[in-house]
């Protein structure tokens, strides 16, 4: 019964859990932000490095093997604690959004390119000959072709940037964590911490399960 009252004190669990509901909502705002804009990111680089001129193209490749490279948090830190040097300030969720998107960008813009390529050569041709633009080559031909391979790994991504949120703490942002972490300080409890993580868990298995089922879906499809 210690162990119960110490980890998982239902009265420390019921004034706990509106705090963190608060800190979800923010966490789903960021997620949802980093991947919005990470995706759009990195398309544009992915179109970049495949079809703009050499030194555009290199500085693309240079992006996305920087960016794959380095982690989640050390971008964080930059973006939050070392541009304030230059007169760039941001607030805490404007600055995880940043280095969220980012790094997934990065990893986006990799997929996209690896689902293009593997688009055959002889839809270029037949585009060129019915004489379509480039924008509605890819818009209307490549790009709907190339999204069924690109579906199963960027789900996968965005699920690892949803996990990727809780680093947000770093900054001081009011996230799920956060949120988790002052309510153990307030409570002397570690119960909010055990909440926090269940409630992590509530939302992204079945993400990773879903991610799971498109990979498989895919595969068959392929086959």
């Amino acid at each position: 019964m210690e162990i119960l009252d110490i980890f998982f004190n239902l009265d420390v669990m019921r004034r706990a859990f509106p705090i963190l509901m608060r800190g979800l909502v923010n966490t789903i705002l960021l997620g949802f932000a980093a991947i919005f804009f990470g995706g759009i990111l990195g398309v544009l680089v992915c179109l970049v490095r495949l079809y703009a001129a050499k030194p555009f193209r290199l500085l693309a490749v240079l992006y996305t093997d920087i960016f794959r490279a380095i982690p989640v948090l050390v971008v964080l830190i930059l973006v939050y604690y070392a541009l304030p040097f230059a007169g760039i300030v941001f607030s805490s969720f404007v600055a995880a959004t940043i280095a969220l998107a980012l790094v997934l960008a990065a990893y986006t813009a990799e997929v996209v390119r690896a689902g293009i390529e593997a688009v055959p050569r002889g839809q270029f041709e037949a585009c060129d000959a019915l004489g379509l633009s480039f924008f509605t080559t890819m818009r209307k031909v490549i790009l709907p072709q190339a999204f069924r391979m690109m579906i199963p790994p960027l789900a996968s991504y965005a699920v690892a940037i949803m996990k990727d949120t809780s680093l947000a703490s770093v900054v001081a942002m009011d996230d799920l964590l956060k949120q988790a972490t002052d309510a153990q300080a307030l409570f002397a409890n570690p119960t909010p911490l055990l909440l926090a993580a269940l409630i992590y868990i509530a939302i992204l298995w079945p993400l990773v399960r879903f991610t799971g089922w498109l990979e498989q879906h895919y595969k068959r499809g392929y086959r």
